[in-house]
């Protein structure tokens, strides 16, 4: 009997990864490009002679021979060559959903049109303050299933609307968008055909950590548990917010504003969504309470350099 084909499509470097995780599984693996010279290109020439490869186009038949398509994110569903494929019952998938058929620790999932990279990062932090070994990736830094070459007893995943695009069943232990402004529209119909992606990290979530200050960013039905967060008072055990210039849950301030090193209002929400989504996650208090006095804020982006001649400064260059 012939084995399957599995292509991935696209050889950027989440198309490495796939190349390298399907091989590993032993699987029969193509890979497709529509740039003569993708940048990953020789390194999977190098590592993998056996695997065929097409670039230029996605004009092969290699797309008819595939049992599944791994689509890479910057790649849109609509594709003429790609829509064909859906239409002709090709099953589509991607480098995150193929990552969580195999993850065998908790997931948090955090997308959002702003501040995802920020929030994923202050959660990973929070996890290692707290003595986990944890993972960090998905649509920064290193990609989804490169994260499974080491033990994690936690994966805090940022997810870009691309990558929701192709994942059938996320289950994520806590999941959140932190918010929506108009982006991508040259790849949706329309602000709304967007948000709709976007809401789709909360699919079977068992924790739904909401943003109460934007309402097109809060999903009409959740399935499991809510926490809020955002700049107002909170309310209930259920909801983080701003007291007094202190950060808080409830009726118990947590940590001075006063003590963070990243600037602004738009931080402070980042920092409560960040609390929440670790709460979710079952990490301590203290640990997270840590994290957010340590966390100086991403490079180039408000990112806290020093306090110096009775000023505070900031590396903001990527503003």
């Amino acid at each position: 009997m012939t084995q399957q084909l599995q292509v991935v499509v696209g050889l950027g470097k989440t198309g490495l990864s796939l190349v390298r995780f399907l091989t590993r599984q032993g699987v029969a693996v193509a890979a497709v490009d529509t740039r003569e010279q993708p940048p990953e290109l020789a390194q999977i020439r190098a590592e993998f002679p056996q695997v065929e490869l097409h670039c230029g186009s996605l004009d092969t038949p290699l797309l008819q021979q595939a049992q599944t398509l791994y689509v890479s994110p910057g790649l849109a569903l609509a594709t003429p060559q790609i829509r064909r494929e859906i239409e002709r019952g090709v099953h589509i998938s991607g480098d995150v959903d193929l990552f969580l058929q195999h993850a065998r620790a908790p997931v948090v999932a955090i997308t959002g049109s702003n501040a995802k990279s920020t929030v994923t990062t202050l959660v990973g932090l929070m996890a290692e303050k707290a003595g986990l070994t944890v993972g960090v990736g998905g649509n920064i830094g290193t990609p989804a299933l490169a994260l499974l070459e080491r033990p994690a007893e936690l994966y805090v995943l940022e997810l870009s609307s691309f990558q929701l695009e192709t994942i059938s069943h996320l289950q994520a232990k806590a999941a959140t968008c932190l918010n929506i402004s108009a982006d991508h529209l040259d790849r949706y119909r329309d602000l709304q055909h967007y948000t709709d992606v976007k809401l789709q990290v909360y699919q079977e979530a068992e924790w739904a950590i909401i943003n109460r200050d934007d309402v097109a960013a809060q999903p009409q039905t959740v399935a499991g548990k809510q926490l809020g967060f955002g700049l107002s008072v909170p309310h209930s055990d259920n909801e983080f917010g701003l007291r007094d210039g202190w950060l808080a849950r409830g009726s118990e301030n947590l940590l001075p504003v006063a003590q963070l090193k990243i600037p602004g209002l738009h931080n402070q929400a980042n920092a409560l969504a960040a609390l929440a989504l670790g709460t979710a996650a079952g990490l301590p208090m203290a640990a997270m309470l840590d994290a957010l006095r340590e966390f100086a804020g991403l490079p180039h982006r408000c990112q806290w350099i020093a306090d110096k001649h009775g000023l505070h400064w900031y590396n903001d260059s990527k503003a």
